[in-house]
């Protein structure tokens, strides 16, 4: 559509410069490619996004849906009362325009992944455009719609909602000819008077919809018939439904015909099943759907950030590949800017509806807005348009091809994007860093929301520090900074200056101060911009003898905490020195809550607060300047707010941990292994160093590649701790060793190779540090650095 039409869904005003003609809207100017087509929507938020059109206007972008008058002189800019509500207009009147089936998914889990399964499924046999990772919010859903096209034959969408009165807009939006409810759980209760409330919201996603596909084996079936009547589509693991379905060792049997696949947990069949049941009402037959349920087996529904080998970084996207999906990872790559150069590995893109010519220009014209550097062509289709792209690149008619004759990678951002049957996994292997079967999976939108979490309890001019020492508490220190930076923090916190050099190395640009910085490193502090704490007098003096650089500094007031920091009684000395020594930059004076978190200490804590207060009023006035004032950590963030002051620093928060109980987070971090080996032993044999695992029945016990050396504590031997296996707990065997864990796995269908979950879900890290007598700080911080990292986005 033209720019000028925005007007009539709106009912916005218009100034154009030149009317053109636009085809993608975002609202985050980190994702624009600077293409005349690109439409920026400024919402206010949290962040402002009127205070970014700059940025966007710097990227080359000409086409604004703004609330406010515009400031800039040129371009094309629709004023309106509410821009998200333009855009949900915008993305409603697409959607009316292309009459195609649309399947619209909601429900309290399993969304993203039947949306997945099931595009892989359908798209076999049409060409299918799907709501991009997880956008199923008030922006991700119009953002999602205004990515159909004409020539897409069925559309696959999910909507999730957190409170009354939003699924109705994303109705309007949506408008599915079928719908799936997934099932009913406990996510997002909070935004809701009943479990009952929160169904009948979520079923107003189905107003219009022809049929909807639901479970019928649960205790909110009967609801759902109520509210839906006879469109509602069931099935059931008894034979009382539309479909009976058996699952058999890991195979799905409806109404007679299996379907046959290696999922083996109720989850993974569930889902599964709904989407079996979904193609089977859009007409498609047996070998159709089988095709389809092979091309997902075992397929990771998410990108996932990889450590490479020669330095490098693989961004890996191999389960699928379509436009929308290319853009995604390419947006993706904006948060981490560890290595400058950015390659991409691409497989033909099978399930267009462009001709291949137009295509791949319009993916070379992304490519050079992307800022990739080079390209890696994987199949017949993409070759024969190889005159389209100006970056390097070379061809390979196969992924065996390419296999043969791998490039070398050195320092580089790799994202590896193909379709299912050209199999790039394979090459993903080739470039991953070695290291043996067990993983540390840590998940940027676990820690997205925990980091909105903090920052929703804190007024607009607060500043936020974040805490990214002791590795990132075990996640990943280059990795989760640039997230942060990323995510706009304000600054970031480590323990030594060799952190922060290493973030400096690695794109992070954002203010640094380091909690325990050496005198004899400061020389380094001003090349590379980093801030160090003060804390003694002696360290001060030392750094006015001893230096030649004076670099900018906060300082550490000891309130009660006892740890670092000028005691009340030496505020005056340190008054003396810095008046003396005007050169010294103070940037921040902090102190540090001791228990901010105990109720039973409420007063101490106020205590701390009024002491600090006393000798902040005295230094500024002294040295005539205000620094930024510090006190709140995690805890403190929920429970005291008049002491947010200017700043506040979160550390074991943003991983999920809430001491106060208060927030509603999300474990951020997944540690996992596979069974290495199963030994079937008899009743009264031994197992491990001591013979401390006594074996009293006959029984089978996995033995785990995970030891103490890679952070899974001695305590957690002889019963003391439980694995997951199969969604069930398995009790440990005998002392845990240096590189392996055993565990009885006697009543648990299991195999050599399968996964085992050391923490996560079940088992939590609270119940590892209760199991332990320690804290979940501990616990995380102890995953050793040779257990590799995988950063997943959903």
């Amino acid at each position: 559509m033209l720019f000028s039409q925005l007007k009539n869904i709106t009912k916005g005003r218009t100034k154009i410069s030149e009317d053109l003609d636009v085809t993608r809207f975002s609202t985050d100017t980190r994702t624009l490619s600077g293409s005349t087509s690109e439409v920026f929507v400024a919402i206010k938020g949290k962040r402002d996004g009127h205070d970014y059109i700059s940025n966007a206007v710097e990227k080359g972008v000409k086409n604004f849906i703004v609330e406010k008058e515009p400031d800039h002189p040129n371009g094309n800019f629709l004023i309106v009362n509410n821009s998200l509500d333009a855009l949900q207009q915008v993305a409603a009147t697409h959607r009316t325009q292309l009459h195609i089936p649309v399947v619209g998914i909601t429900g309290s889990n399993g969304k993203t992944t039947v949306k997945e399964w099931l595009s892989t499924i359908l798209s076999e046999q049409f060409f299918v455009v799907k709501s991009p990772k997880s956008f199923n919010s008030q922006i991700g859903v119009p953002l999602s719609l205004l990515e159909m096209r004409t020539g897409h034959e069925i559309g696959v969408f999910e909507a999730g909602i957190s409170r009354v009165g939003e699924m109705e807009k994303l109705e309007k939006m949506i408008k599915p000819t079928l719908g799936v409810f997934t099932n009913l759980g406990e996510a997002h209760d909070d935004g809701f008077e009943s479990r009952e409330q929160k169904l009948s919201e979520k079923l107003k996603l189905f107003n219009s919809a022809e049929q909807v596909v639901c479970k019928k084996d649960t205790s909110y079936f009967e609801q759902v018939k109520s509210n839906l009547g006879n469109r509602v589509i069931s099935w059931s693991l008894k034979k009382n439904a539309d479909f009976f379905v058996q699952w058999e060792s890991g195979n799905v049997r409806v109404n007679g015909e299996t379907y046959l696949s290696a999922f083996d947990t109720p989850t993974q069949l569930e889902n599964l099943t709904h989407a079996i049941v979904v193609a089977l009402e859009l007409g498609l037959n047996h070998d159709q759907i089988q095709k389809g349920v092979d091309l997902i087996e075992g397929v990771p529904m998410r990108l996932e950030l990889k450590k490479g080998i020669n330095g490098c970084y693989i961004l890996d996207d191999s389960y699928n590949n379509d436009e929308v999906g290319l853009k995604v990872a390419l947006d993706y790559l904006e948060s981490h800017k560890q290595n400058a150069k950015r390659s991409l590995i691409l497989s033909d893109i099978l399930h267009s509806s462009k001709e291949d010519h137009d295509l791949y220009e319009e993916i070379a014209k992304l490519l050079k807005a992307k800022d990739i550097t080079r390209l890696v062509g994987v199949g017949e289709r993409i070759k024969a348009c190889a005159n389209s792209f100006s970056v390097d690149a070379e061809f390979f008619e196969s992924t065996e091809d390419l296999l043969n004759n791998l490039p070398d990678f050195h320092n580089e951002m790799i994202v590896v994007k193909g379709a299912r049957n050209f199999e790039l996994e394979r090459v993903v292997q080739r470039l991953e860093e070695r290291s043996h079967g067990t993983v540390l999976e840590v998940n940027f939108e676990a820690l997205q929301h925990n980091l909105n979490q903090y920052r929703s309890l804190l007024n607009p001019s607060t500043k936020l520090m974040v805490m990214v020492k002791a590795n990132a508490y075990g996640s990943g220190l280059l990795e989760v900074a640039n997230f942060l930076q990323h995510q706009r923090v304000d600054m970031l916190g480590v323990a030594y200056v060799d952190e922060a050099i290493q973030l400096r190395k690695n794109g992070i640009n954002i203010p640094i101060m380091i909690m325990n910085p050496h005198i004899e490193s400061f020389d380094q502090f001003e090349q590379y911009d980093l801030q160090a704490e003060i804390f003694s007098i002696s360290y001060l003096k030392r750094l006015l003898n001893d230096t030649k650089e004076h670099p900018k500094v906060h300082i550490k007031i000891d309130t009660g905490m006892h740890r670092l920091g000028f005691s009340t009684e030496q505020v005056g000395e340190l008054i003396y020195l810095l008046t003396k020594n005007p050169q010294v930059k103070v940037e921040g004076i902090f102190t540090h809550f001791s228990s901010s978190d105990v109720v039973d200490e409420d007063a101490f804590t106020i205590n701390q607060a009024k002491l600090f207060e006393e000798a902040y009023k005295k230094i500024t006035a002294a040295i005539g300047y205000a620094p930024l004032r510090h006190a709140c950590n995690s805890p403190a963030m929920v429970r005291w707010p008049q002491y947010h002051y200017d700043m506040v620093r979160l550390g074991i928060g943003l991983h999920g941990f809430d001491p106060t109980g208060q927030l509603s987070l999300r474990n951020s971090s997944q540690l996992k292994t596979v069974i290495s080996q199963i030994q079937n032993l008899k009743a009264g044999d031994t197992v491990g160093y001591s013979r401390m695992g006594k074996i009293n029945r006959d029984s089978k016990i996995a033995v785990l590649p995970i030891g103490y050396e890679d952070g899974y504590s001695r305590v957690f031997g002889n019963g003391n701790a439980f694995v997951s296996i199969g969604e069930k707990l398995c009790p440990t065997v005998g002392n845990i060793c240096m590189d392996m864990t055993m565990v009885d796995v006697t009543d648990v269908d299991t195999k050599e190779g399968d996964e085992v979950i050391i923490f996560g879900s079940n088992p939590t890290i609270r119940e590892l540090s209760r199991w332990a007598h320690t804290i979940p700080y501990e616990i995380l911080t102890n995953v050793s650095n040779r257990v590799k990292r995988v950063f997943v986005s959903e």
